[in-house]
């Protein structure tokens, strides 16, 4: 089980998820008309459910009331587990459709049901909960006392084999999704919003309360999910339009109405883990090198800067700020897809996918934050991130962010050919080679940064490949030096450091340049306090 750090959510490989389509004339603004003609005229689409959640609006938070037996509330992770949706019984399984859905049964922490209907044509029917489609493995309850629960959450399968079609999408829990393309396996979770993450004062969960999803043609390789999202802050209307493929491709349409005057308000929020790795070495034996979902975020800026920024598992609590008006994209990535950096065959951490946010729409002044949080496990989800407005938000009127998630094993495709990338960063304390050529340790910490890219490759016999880095008022390079990397294709960065008063951060930044060009996107990271 995977608890997030600031709230609980269960990550397995069956978690549950829904889409639903949208009128043709919302289908423009994504450029996919031609693929949703066949749907343009509904029982029921995007408009609908932004009226319900205006009126939502208007009306004063519920709070929604659990209904679970305590032969349910009291299971563990492992009894959960048990509990499965019979395949036989997916929906639509004996249609000879590309997709099919499965559910999820309420249970442990999930004491809430999700109400979920099904759109086809003229006709919007809810689907409606049974004990008899899930089996209960060797759990010692009796499914007849559960006639009166609902669906925690639901899955999505995809394929054209109707025996062998594979989980594409999961909503479960909250505002949760997660999706994995071709070859994948679930990593890092989105979210329909994030409010107040981080704050002393506590986050605010908002949840999907009840979904709609539109029931796919014989030949449709895409599945559209509404959603209506509830919480004491906001209300919110969403299109989903999931596209599964080697990348899957999630376009979102999201409408909010604020209650309230929302201190910190997250926009396309996601979350992910990060335990240790080359960039923060565990403190600990084990045989596995690294252990995280995602292990760096990605920014790329209006004015086309790219930054990366690779993860950590802070000693306390850490909030970073980017100013990112009007962003071009926003991820938590995986950059590293190689076994042998992991070494773990249960959990498969290099076929965790990486999720890259483009807006679709014009968000305005704003900034990306990251939110980072100790773990002591794996089982916690400890990163955070999100785009947030800085100006004031009216509570009178909607809200709109679209924005599409492509789900990658790929990321250099996400990423302008024009510069390169980081590729990895490693840590270590800082060394001088002394006469006798034995290494010695000092009091410095050392960075390895590999840049790659297209430009690297062959940079020309006039190159003169040099790092820009800026330490801030805190730091003083010690050492720094950039050589080939034959290795890898592209240059490394070779970066000792100290703090000028060690009970400060020292936040670093680098890139690499040919004289006075620009070669590479900004590494950014931050040497914490003592240490």
């Amino acid at each position: 089980m995977r608890n997030v750090a600031v709230t609980s959510y269960l990550k397995t490989s069956g978690s549950s998820a829904v889409y639903t389509t949208l009128k043709k004339s919302a289908m423009l603004a994504f450029g996919v008309a031609s693929l949703f003609s066949a749907q343009a005229v509904l029982a029921f689409d995007f408009n609908d459910v932004s009226q319900e959640a205006q009126e939502l609006a208007q009306r004063g938070y519920s709070a929604p009331q659990g209904n679970l037996p305590g032969s349910l509330s009291g299971l563990n992770f492992q009894q959960y587990q048990q509990i499965q949706y019979k395949p036989a019984q997916s929906h639509w399984r004996s249609e000879n459709l590309r997709f099919d859905l499965g559910f999820f049964h309420e249970g442990m922490h999930y004491n809430t049901p999700v109400t979920i209907n099904e759109v086809n044509g003229d006709d919007v029917q809810e689907l409606k909960f049974s004990p008899d489609n899930f089996n209960y493995g060797n759990l010692d309850i009796d499914k007849s006392k559960f006639k009166d629960l609902g669906f925690a959450g639901f899955k999505i399968n995809y394929g054209d084999n109707p025996d062998k079609k594979n989980e594409s999408m999961v909503f479960l829990g909250a505002s949760y999704f997660r999706v994995a393309g071709k070859n994948q396996r679930y990593g890092l979770s989105s979210r329909g919003l994030a409010v107040d993450t981080g704050l002393n004062s506590g986050e605010e969960f908002p949840r999907f309360k009840e979904f709609w999803v539109v029931k796919p043609q014989g030949d449709d390789r895409y599945l559209t999910i509404y959603a209506l999202l509830d919480s004491p802050s906001a209300t919110g209307a969403y299109r989903f339009i999931l596209r599964p493929g080697q990348d899957s491709v999630v376009d979102v349409q999201s409408r909010l109405f604020l209650r309230r005057q929302v201190t910190k308000l997250g926009i396309a929020p996601l979350t992910s883990m990060y335990l240790f790795g080359p960039e923060q070495p565990s403190g600990d034996s084990n045989y596995r090198p690294a252990i995280h979902d995602s292990n760096g975020l990605q920014l790329a800026t209006s004015d086309g800067q790219w930054l990366w920024r690779p993860l950590a598992n802070p000693k306390r609590l850490s909030v970073d700020t980017f100013p990112a008006n009007n962003p071009r994209g926003i991820g938590l990535l995986q950059r590293d897809h190689q076994f042998d950096n992991y070494q773990d065959i249960q959990n498969r951490y290099d076929l965790r996918p990486s999720a890259w946010i483009e807006p679709q729409n014009g968000w305005g002044d704003g900034q990306v934050e990251l939110v980072q949080i100790p773990t002591p496990d794996e089982t916690n989800d400890n990163i955070v991130s999100f785009w947030r407005p800085t100006q004031e938000l009216p509570t009178n009127q909607p809200l709109d962010y679209n924005y599409t998630i492509n789900w990658t094993l790929n990321e250099s495709r996400y990423h302008t050919p024009d510069l390169g990338w980081v590729a990895q960063t490693r840590r270590a304390r800082g060394e001088v080679i002394q006469d006798n050529l034995v290494r010695k340790n000092d009091d410095s910490t050392l960075y390895v940064v590999d840049f790659v890219g297209p430009n690297l490759k062959s940079p020309g016999s006039n190159a003169n490949i040099q790092a820009d880095v800026d330490l801030g008022d805190n730091g003083q390079v010690v050492r720094s030096e950039v050589v080939r990397n034959p290795a890898m294709g592209g240059y490394r960065l070779k970066l000792s450091v100290k703090a000028n008063d060690t009970s400060k951060p020292v936040n670093m930044k680098a890139f690499l340049k040919n004289g006075d060009s620009r070669l590479t996107e900004t590494w950014n990271y931050v040497l914490p306090a003592n240490e």
